[in-house]
């Protein structure tokens, strides 16, 4: 994990509470975009997506392996911010945890909670930005 440095005004950005676009590769290579909420750790460079085991884009997270590489994306207007890094699937509690409580502190209220959640964790390590 590596700390992430961002202007003040991309990280006042980031830190609205707005729905992104999740971009994943499905396994025959073409893209798969969905709305999510997601919370960013510039501490950790750690971009944190909750969502079911069952997802497609968890799928296409796990069958990319090391390597599944994301990008996930807010947008309001003509600003808009793209973070893009290595993403993991877990199911560890630990992460769980971590996960639900950042998800609770951004949006102010609990994510959605199935028997097969999982946390998408994406190693941020390119931040494209515009008009911020």
């Amino acid at each position: 994990m590596t700390t992430v440095e961002l202007p003040a005004t991309t990280w006042a950005f980031l830190a609205d509470p707005h729905t992104a676009t999740l971009t994943t590769l499905r396994p025959d290579g073409t893209p798969h975009v969905t709305p999510v909420r997601f919370t960013f750790d510039a501490a950790t460079g750690t971009a944190r997506v909750t969502t079911r085991a069952g997802a497609r884009k968890a799928r296409n997270v796990a069958a990319g392996g090391p390597a599944a590489r994301i990008a996930l994306c807010q947008a309001d207007g003509f600003r808009w911010v793209t973070l893009e890094g290595r993403a993991a699937v877990t199911d560890d509690p630990a992460h769980l945890a971590e996960a639900v409580r950042r998800y609770t502190d951004r949006y102010r209220t609990d994510p959605p909670a199935p028997p097969d959640l999982v946390v998408i964790e994406i190693a941020v390590d390119r931040v494209l930005s515009l008009n911020l």
